[in-house]
């Protein structure tokens, strides 16, 4: 390819005459006459002190720099926002959280668009950060690389975010006193990185690498290591090997690259989060995706990996055996992987996964396809009288695959919240927590403090949960969510009422409300919306443009 086409954005904004003030102004920014015919690579950073997640990112951009400088580009590092969902969550804050997904697609969409960049590098480092960094990527369709800012180190005595939220509920139930709580509060985070386990991060980070769009090893390595570091040098350099060969996002995220996504998110036990992100990121790179590809893809991929929250190890600790290279090799082996895939090295899945060797012998974190913890997907997706277009549980088979209670109905988290710590929800309660979906909430927060209280409390096995939000990769139990429609648009969870029979089976994949058709009628008569919560803002607009959580809850989807 000629210099100039790499530079088919960037050359239109630096040459010529009549763009002498676009080069003062970057000359300002220490742009030699040399570096105007490089071709632009704008280096996406998540970074932000406000959590451990991402307050190292920022020396990893700096590392993408270089190696997107050395290899013949031209850097410049720019900023998208980031919130923290560990610390907001169970409050009114975290109605922001996945808007913060949009608003990350769109700064990056913006940034790169008007300063005609001609390649890109993202990198994020919590939640929300890596599929609004893809997605931002996708719409760009410009030669580009994900890095994940990488996993946190374990706390004191195996704990994480996790353990903070469960010994809340222990010191509701009299299993911790306050000084216990406050010593896994103080030594549960002990520095940078993303949540620990197979929690939404490090989920969404496993699924962007299956899918190509990250170099090998990226989703699996320690955020303070000298592997993350050259990671984010050699991620800046494959820009510069992309834009060679023309390889754009939507070349590599293809409806195979999707279906490869899914199976490792599935084998690793993974966040049911994966099932929102993953439909918002193939909307938004126009993929036909539907939840049914997860029950069709489910119904021949076992979970493999024992990680937390289900199981027992950290992300750090799969790390030290090899990550989640030797985990795709033995799938792809096995026939459940598209090797023909293209990826951001410009090979094919099955050429980087060629040389990968399998995990060392005695590790128990890994399965083997003979041996699995699960034969087919934990991530199920219901459909019944109560979810008449999906909804969305993570069934492992420790919490049993079948629950029927009796309903009693919150209109928000922190109801629920307030009853379950107060002893008022008992053992064989459904508790149904409505009117916090995309548009309800707005924003589908997720129903980490609940899930964490009622496990914290002891009740894991003997209460379900079930809501048109959502749920943390850290949530655990008998918990149901996605549940579309949602109250606020009159879905079938708005009409539940106290003492209602529930049942949900997750081996039929049905979760039904035991009232007859007639009943359902009357009560949707009577029904009536409640009027939005917020009537300007970034809140107002996100609710009156995002569309279902079966399709995503995309707001650019048209």
């Amino acid at each position: 390819m000629s210099e100039d086409k790499r530079r088919r954005y960037s050359g239109p904004v630096v040459d010529g005459l009549g763009k002498s003030a676009s080069r003062a102004m970057l000359r300002a920014v220490g742009f030699t006459d040399e570096d105007f015919k490089r071709p632009q690579v704008g280096i996406a950073s998540t970074w932000s002190n406000l959590t451990p997640c991402n307050m190292h990112i920022d020396g990893l951009a700096r590392e993408a720099a270089s190696g997107a400088d050395e290899a013949g580009g031209k850097s410049l590092i720019f900023n998208t926002i980031t919130v923290s969902d560990g610390i907001a969550n169970g409050t009114e804050g975290m109605k922001y959280s996945l808007v913060s997904r949009e608003v990350i697609a769109d700064s990056i969409e913006t940034v790169a668009g008007c300063e005609g960049f001609d390649g890109l590098v993202a990198i994020g480092g919590c939640d929300k950060n890596m599929p609004g960094c893809i997605m931002g990527l996708a719409r760009l369709n410009r030669p580009s690389v994900f890095v994940y800012g990488g996993t946190i180190q374990p706390g004191e005595n195996h704990t994480d975010i996790i353990s903070v939220f469960e010994a809340v509920g222990a010191y509701a139930k009299g299993d911790m006193d306050l000084i216990q709580v406050k010593q896994i509060e103080e030594t549960a985070i002990p520095g940078p990185g993303s949540c620990g386990g197979m929690y939404t991060a490090n989920t969404m980070a496993s699924a962007i690498e299956a899918m190509g769009m990250s170099l090998p090893g990226s989703s699996a390595q320690n955020a303070v290591s000298e592997t993350k570091e050259a990671d984010c040098r050699a991620a800046g350099a494959a820009v510069l090997n992309l834009l060679d060969r023309d390889i754009k996002p939507r070349d590599i995220m293809t409806r195979k690259a999707f279906e490869n996504a899914i199976t490792v998110v599935i084998a690793l036990g993974g966040s049911t989060n994966a099932v929102l992100h993953l439909l918002a990121m193939a909307s938004t790179a126009e993929v036909d995706l539907e939840i049914d590809d997860f029950v069709r893809i489910g119904k021949r991929v076992p979970v493999l990996a024992d990680l937390r929250p289900s199981g027992h190890y950290m992300m750090s600790e799969l790390v030290a055996i090899g990550g989640i290279q030797p985990l795709m090799k033995m799938l792809l082996d096995a026939g459940m992987l598209h090797g023909d895939c293209l990826t951001v090295t410009g090979q094919t899945l099955a050429q980087n996964l060629a040389d990968v060797a399998p995990y060392p012998d005695g590790q128990a974190i890994v399965h083997a396809l003979d041996n699995p913890i699960k034969k087919d997907s934990h991530l199920r997706i219901l459909r019944g009288n109560l979810a008449p277009t999906g909804a969305v549980a993570k069934i492992t088979g420790k919490e049993g695959t079948h629950f029927s209670g009796r309903a009693r109905v919150f209109h928000s988290e922190e109801e629920a919240q307030a009853r379950i710590m107060d002893g008022t929800v008992v053992a064989g309660d459904v508790l149904v927590i409505r009117y916090e979906g995309p548009k309800g909430g707005p924003g589908m927060r997720e129903m980490l403090t609940p899930t964490s209280a009622i496990m914290g409390k002891g009740l894991g096995s003997d209460v379900a949960l079930i809501t048109d939000g959502r749920f943390s990769g850290g949530s655990h139990g008998f918990v149901v969510g996605h549940i579309t429609p949602e109250a606020q648009e009159g879905g079938p969870i708005a009409l539940v009422e106290d003492g209602d029979t529930i049942t949900i089976d997750a081996e039929a994949n049905t979760i039904e409300l035991a009232i007859s058709d007639d009943e359902m009628e009357a009560r949707r008569a009577r029904w009536q919306a409640p009027a939005p919560r917020y009537p300007r803002g970034v809140l107002a607009k996100y609710a009156r443009t995002v569309n279902s959580a079966s399709k995503g809850a995309v707001t650019d989807a048209f």
